[in-house]
């Protein structure tokens, strides 16, 4: 064997040992690299499903708030209704003198200038201090504005409880 031939064979030996150390390096960083998307991949999965389940949570909690809400909707709803049609019914009867609305005169106020008589006489049956009639206009301007007052606290008690629900759901 000449020496070229040795140092081919030598410089051969080494090309194939190079070759079968980068096979082997290759083995061992494919298994780890499968390892570690493989772990990655489990990682993922979890933070995924928890996402899902805190996005079910804040869902139901919202749908519960909303359902809470629309009944109290309803029960104002309600009493805004009872009282429109309680106010049309005194109306009404104001409207027909079944109802006459009056006031009680301060029996101690000598400026007022009016003598009615405390007492009941032949024509009425109101008993006690003295009363004064109102005027029927008046009486229903009277009940407009207190019919407003009422659908204003009814209003302001609806809009109460839905700021106070709101609030308080975390």
């Amino acid at each position: 064997m000449t020496p070229g031939q040795i140092l081919a064979a030598i410089v051969l030996a080494m090309a194939v040992s190079a070759a079968g150390t980068w096979q082997v390096q290759d083995w061992r960083m494919g298994k780890k690299l499968s390892e570690q998307a493989g772990l990655h991949k489990d990682d993922l999965a979890d933070i995924t499903n928890a996402a899902a389940a805190q996005a079910r949570t804040e869902t139901d909690k919202r749908l519960a708030l909303e359902q809470q809400l629309a009944g109290q909707d309803q029960q104002h709803t309600r009493e805004l209704s009872d009282a429109q049609r309680n106010q049309a019914v005194l109306r009404d009867r104001l409207a027909s003198s079944d109802v006459r609305l009056s006031v009680l005169l301060d029996a101690a106020d000598s400026a007022g200038g009016c003598n009615v008589p405390a007492a009941p006489g032949a024509v009425g049956v109101v008993h006690g201090a003295a009363r004064a009639q109102l005027d029927p206009a008046h009486a229903q301007r009277i009940l407009a504005i207190t019919g407003d007052g009422d659908q204003g606290l009814i209003a302001l008690r609806a809009c109460q409880a839905y700021a106070k629900e709101v609030s308080t759901q975390k």
